[in-house]
């Protein structure tokens, strides 16, 4: 992240717009996040501080967030010192990553009381820390000690010191001398400088259009100088940077807030990002461990079967020693070998020594009824596992190929009911009540309905499609089905084949070739009896061999 001295600056350039402004309101959205709403010259304006590891930062936001109902320890200490205070003074220190809001408001005495909030952006180590007017920590968001591998002790009644730096204020750069020709230009600044980020370098040596050798550091530096004055006339604002980061650059124009408004829009797209991953990662990982209990409970089923193979050996056991009972010595035997008049074979059969022939044959018997009776009741028990396990393989491809929360809503309005109360907590998920359209194509004139994921299938199939529509899916893989609404014609069998690439596309093999895709008329897809959600079975088929594909 780039959120480095220079955006700082440039933020707390824009923030002196809060100046005299009203502190109204203050909020704890998350675990990493104070939200301060302040009302100043007629305007109300909301201020994210977020001192999260991967995403530190201040700026001014726009966007709503929720708040918990019952307020965290630190939110609430925030609130009896400094609701109804006043803002004073925003300001860095040079280039650190320090922001100080200097604050005044009184006490029950009505006497002026000077108070600071610094917030330390430096990565895990970031915080925010409240100041009585003498530099004393009432409190702070984290805290540290020099035991626990900080510099400083972070504690309450603990006087407050400034973070230190072997790195020196660009401001104060003076020509250096000595320095190894095979210097790094972009390690060499990020290192020795306060506050400037390798991303940052990078810009302005893309900026100045000159070769990134240590020779040029001077002009380098000089153009980050430069930089820091247009800083100062609010001629700067931030571009993308290397698709997934961002920059200060210089501009002529001068827009209020532009840099707050950039930063809004980036950390908002960035939050909901990483919320959709780990909400994608929550779901994915408890199907899985879903899916590997099921797979275990299979195994043993399997094992249980492997044992039921052997309930017509045990019948021919007994009724071989039943048959030739009269040929058997009566006295306790470890095993005996008679002739299998099936196929004219002798055949040894164990016996237990603990009873008597004629015991045992009942004891074969006895044994095969038994397995008998569990054959097909285990049988019956692997055919629902089975069901269980392929319905479960889809939800996985549902969730790999999810893009945003809604579809991860979705996927969760699906199997919800399938998870207990302290289930469904676990995964911490909002109850969705959108709508989302399936996905649409217009191929040579007809109309094609894609689900995005099993429930959806189900409508498409079963309640939008109409019988002699066709109904397309990629064989033996998981995925989406696809109706080709035909409105009574006949459609052309390119038509078809181009219907069979998307079904091919949207499946778990859309990184295969010559993929093979089943079609039929609607009307031969069924429901059968418990099925779950897009799990269906098709007759009259016919398959396709195409690559999968999503554009004609």
């Amino acid at each position: 992240m780039a959120f480095d001295g220079l955006v700082l600056k440039a933020v707390t350039k824009e923030l002196t717009c809060l100046i005299g402004g009203k502190i109204q309101k203050i909020y704890e959205p998350d675990e990493n996040e104070v939200l301060l709403s302040i009302y100043c010259n007629g305007l109300q304006y909301a201020l994210s501080i977020n001192i999260s590891s991967n995403l530190y930062s201040v700026y001014l936001t726009t966007n709503k967030k929720v708040n918990p109902l019952i307020a965290p320890n630190f939110c609430m200490l925030l609130r009896k010192h400094l609701i109804n205070y006043r803002i004073n003074n925003i300001k860095t220190l040079g280039l650190e990553r320090i922001l100080i809001i200097e604050l005044n408001g009184k006490d029950e005495n009505n006497n002026i009381i000077t108070k600071k909030l610094v917030v330390e952006l430096m990565g895990k180590y970031s915080n925010i820390l409240l100041l009585n007017s003498n530099d004393i920590i009432i409190d702070s968001f984290k805290h540290f000690s020099i035991n626990n591998g900080s510099n400083r002790d972070i504690m309450p009644k603990f006087k407050y010191f400034l973070p230190t730096s072997d790195k020196i204020d660009i401001i104060n750069f003076k020509n250096f001398k000595n320095i190894p020709k095979d210097s790094n230009l972009v390690d060499f600044f990020s290192s020795h400088f306060t506050g400037i980020s390798k991303s940052s370098v990078k810009q302005i040596i893309t900026e100045s259009g000159v070769p990134a050798c240590i020779e040029n550091y001077s002009l380098i530096a000089n153009s980050l100088l430069k930089l820091i004055d247009n800083i100062e006339s609010s001629h700067v604002k931030c571009i993308d940077f290397e698709k997934k980061d961002y920059v200060l650059t210089s501009c002529n124009d001068k827009e209020s807030l532009q840099v707050n408004m950039y930063l809004d829009d980036f950390y908002k797209n960035k939050q909901e990002k990483e919320q959709f991953l780990t909400y994608r990662n929550t779901m994915l990982n408890f199907i899985m461990a879903k899916l590997k209990k099921i797979s275990k409970k299979l195994s043993t089923i399997d094992e249980r079967l492997k044992e039921c193979s052997q309930m017509e050996t045990y019948k021919l056991y007994g009724e071989l020693i039943t048959n030739y009972l009269y040929q058997i010595p009566k006295q306790r035997l470890s095993h005996i070998e008679l002739l299998n008049y099936y196929d004219n074979k002798m055949i040894d059969i164990p016996l237990d020594v603990s009873i008597l022939p004629v015991e045992n044959a009942k004891k074969y018997f006895k044994k095969y009824n038994k397995l008998k009776n569990a054959s097909s009741i285990v049988k019956e028990q692997k055919v629902e596992l089975e069901k269980e396990i392929n319905y479960l393989e889809s939800i996985v491809y549902e969730i790999e190929i999810s893009t945003c929360i809604e579809d991860i809503d979705l996927i969760y309005e699906e199997i919800k009911s399938s998870f207990s109360n302290n289930k469904k907590q676990k995964l911490k998920v909002k109850e969705n009540t959108n709508t989302y359209a399936p996905i649409s194509y217009s191929i040579d004139g007809f109309k094609v309905l894609i689900g995005r994921n099993n429930k959806q299938n189900d409508e498409l199939t079963f309640k939008i499609a109409n019988s002699n529509d066709i109904w397309f899916h990629v064989k033996d893989f998981h995925g989406s089905h696809v109706i080709l609404l035909t409105n009574g014609e006949a459609p052309s069998q390119g038509i078809i084949n181009k219907c069979a690439a998307l079904a091919a596309f949207y499946s778990k093999a859309t990184n295969s070739s010559n993929v093979p895709v089943d079609y039929t008329f609607v009307k031969n897809v069924k429901k059968y009896k418990n099925a779950k959600p897009g799990m269906v079975i098709y007759t009259s088929q016919e398959t396709v061999n195409v690559q999968p594909k999503c554009s004609f």
